[in-house]
């Protein structure tokens, strides 16, 4: 069966969630691909080729083609997408012929970026590509009334990067985008762990490190944990026993970043839509919202009510899924 179905895909730097309107979310991968150096053939897509990151033979390369939110090597991006394509014809259970797509972009992305992501998913296969920025899609799949002239703010903590946007009748009021988020915290504990201890360890390692023991700057209960690495003075491997609080001291500034974006984007906020921001508060989507501590401590710090999205990891996407049958008002509200 042939079907020119509608797919919604949020293209993070981290993650590849794809949303299709009867089924849901159908597909979410992390965004990295294995390449052979010679060939540039492309050996795995998604989970498969996250697993062979640090752990590959000299002919094989595990690449992440997106950075900061947009396409850093648009071949490779390209020939993701086309596997990815073809991974949901698959679960679908029907060939996708020429589906129409929507796709976010960052909102502090430049048009030159927006037609990379653009045209990389045109050549994927997809008849009609529509670009919505990241914050409205959030909103849409956290549930908020986008169209309605009232102030919903998102804070979407990405891999890559954190938008914050006040989006009031369908379009963004005010927004800041940074490249500050979850890959620059994975960098922070790196960076700490050398320093600190003089333990080489790579990307994943430092990403498990952050979803267990990561904290925002709040007191709590001090948790452990046992870390492998390679010593750096004498090549040999080597196992130490990291805190919480270690972890929290080395990822404050980054957050901090975050909280001068939140406070930038509220201080550009027209007064009317102000009131508005005290009564509904703040929503967080993205994996970074679910850092320990994160949500109290930014109501601490901006002093209104901070939500959680119902799912901070595939609000975007099923915001772009969603977004399929209000595309046009959203296009004319943008104009």
């Amino acid at each position: 069966m042939l079907s020119n179905a509608e797919i919604g895909i949020d293209l993070g730097t981290a993650n590849i969630l794809v949303y299709s309107k009867n089924k849901g979310i159908i597909m979410n991968e992390p965004s990295v691909v294995a390449l052979d150096v010679n060939t540039r053939k492309v050996l795995a897509v998604g989970t498969d080729a996250k697993n062979m990151i640090g752990k590959t033979p000299g002919n094989i390369v595990a690449v992440r083609p997106l950075k900061d939110g947009v396409i850093a090597d648009f071949d490779v991006t390209t020939e993701m997408l086309k596997h990815i394509m073809a991974a949901i014809s698959k679960k679908l259970g029907f060939s996708l012929r020429k589906p129409s797509v929507v796709v976010c972009t960052p909102s502090g992305a430049t048009s030159v970026e927006r037609r990379a992501i653009h045209d990389a998913v045109k050549s994927s296969g997809a008849k009609h590509v529509h670009l919505i920025e990241e914050p409205v899609a959030a909103a849409i799949g956290a549930d908020l009334p986008v169209g309605e002239p009232v102030a919903n703010v998102v804070v979407d903590i990405g891999g890559g990067t954190t938008e914050v946007a006040i989006i009031s009748y369908g379009g963004v009021v005010s927004c800041s985008t940074i490249r500050v988020a979850g890959d620059k915290m994975d960098d922070d504990i790196i960076h700490y762990i050398r320093k600190s201890y003089n333990l080489l360890i790579g990307e994943r390692t430092a990403e498990r490190i952050k979803i267990e023991i990561g904290h925002a700057p709040i007191e709590h209960k001090t948790m452990e944990m046992d870390i492998r690495g390679r010593d750096l003075v004498t090549g040999l491997p080597k196992t130490i026993v990291l805190n919480s609080t270690e972890i929290q001291h080395a990822i404050q500034e980054s957050l901090l970043s975050i909280l001068e974006a939140i406070r930038a984007t509220l201080e550009n906020c027209p007064p009317e839509l102000s009131g508005d921001i005290v009564d509904r508060g703040v929503v967080l989507t993205g994996g970074g919202a679910l850092l320990n501590g994160v949500q109290q401590w930014l109501s601490e710090e901006i002093v209104v009510p901070v939500h959680l999205a119902p799912n901070p990891l595939e609000s975007v996407a099923i915001g772009t899924g969603k977004s399929l049958t209000v595309i046009h008002k959203l296009q004319k509200a943008m104009k």
